[in-house]
């Protein structure tokens, strides 16, 4: 589909696109500012540090601090009023890799640990350009690691790039792949993820350019990969994999109007079809990012809350794929 030429309404150009959303989104498009694709890595970081107040304010917990994981490496621990599980959840936040920190999903994080009653560790990966692929991957690698010291239990998660981190880790822990150390991996959270570079899909052309499209995502790409030979490697684009058996149980949240929604459901068919159990969240009316308009879009609190939901059972009940000693 074309882009909504200006002036267009886009509950007019998307008919199904949550009104609530359309009015924000138009009111974007009508300010004059840049598109990202013109800005520079530091004018986008800042863009989408004046976001953060459209999160709605997160629950109360007992204990936020912040902890290092590295000398290069940093996160943020939530500890719930209530804790209800010995798991713990590692987050990585969106952004395209470049953008986004530590206070980038704080308040979703306060959901999570609240409504699963478990600890969360919200990471602060290095960012691209000045620390490209593999860097991120390798900081994700080394934060489960981390929330895994003593045997802990782990569950992954993350949103857009972040659910990309959350893909590839669980994929690299496999037995045959990953440096484990004797801990469990009991499941995966991606919200709205990136799982492949192929920009061609029906979602990418039926929403490019509401809020992601073809050209904001290759911007995305050069930067975090900027050689082309490592685009197709799982280790960038996770639904590349080969074989996805022996996985963690999944929960996986798209967006209707979304360029990736096709292969959010592409892969949880592939998981299934692997035989790893699958929650698939689908939101017909919300766009990509939607966990960063909770506070004025009220179908993305209650998008939020579903995903919650589903967490707080990832966290508690599901099956749990355990991880030997091994060498990468």
């Amino acid at each position: 589909m074309p882009k909504a030429p200006p002036g267009t309404s886009l509950a007019t150009w998307f008919p199904g696109l949550d009104p609530t959303y359309a009015e924000l989104l138009d009111a974007a498009r009508a300010s004059g500012a840049p598109p990202l694709t013109d800005l520079a890595p530091g004018e986008i970081r800042q863009r989408v540090r004046s976001g953060n107040p459209l999160c709605a304010p997160g629950p109360q917990v007992r204990k936020v601090e912040d902890v290092q994981l590295s000398p290069w490496l940093s996160a943020r621990r939530y500890v719930p009023l209530i804790l209800r599980t010995d798991r713990i959840l590692v987050w990585f936040h969106g952004g395209g890799w470049v953008s986004g920190d530590i206070g980038y999903s704080d308040q979703f994080c306060r959901s999570l640990a609240d409504g699963a009653g478990c600890e969360v560790l919200s990471v602060d990966y290095r960012l691209a350009p000045e620390h490209p692929f593999p860097a991120a991957v390798e900081d994700a690698l080394a934060a489960v690691e981390w929330a895994a010291s003593g045997g802990r239990t782990v569950v992954v998660g993350g949103d857009s790039a972040g659910g990309n981190l959350a893909a590839v880790a669980v994929q690299e822990l496999k037995p045959e792949y990953g440096t484990v150390r004797g801990f469990t991996l009991a499941g995966q959270l991606l919200v709205y993820p990136v799982l492949d570079t192929d920009r061609g899909a029906p979602s990418y052309l039926a929403y490019d350019g509401l809020v992601l499209g073809v050209a904001e995502m290759g911007w995305f790409f050069d930067q975090y990969l900027p050689r082309e030979q490592d685009r197709t490697r799982p280790r960038a684009a996770p639904l590349r994999a080969a074989d996805l058996s022996g996985l963690p149980p999944a929960v996986i949240a798209v967006a209707g109007h979304d360029p990736l929604h096709d292969e959010g459901v592409a892969y949880a068919e592939r998981l299934r079809a692997a035989d790893v159990p699958v929650t698939l969240l689908e939101f017909p009316s919300l766009p990509h990012g939607f966990l960063r308009f909770t506070g004025p879009v009220p179908a993305a609190a209650d998008a939020a809350g579903r995903i919650v939901t589903a967490a707080t059972a990832l966290m508690h009940d599901s099956k749990t794929t355990e991880l030997p000693n091994g060498q990468r």
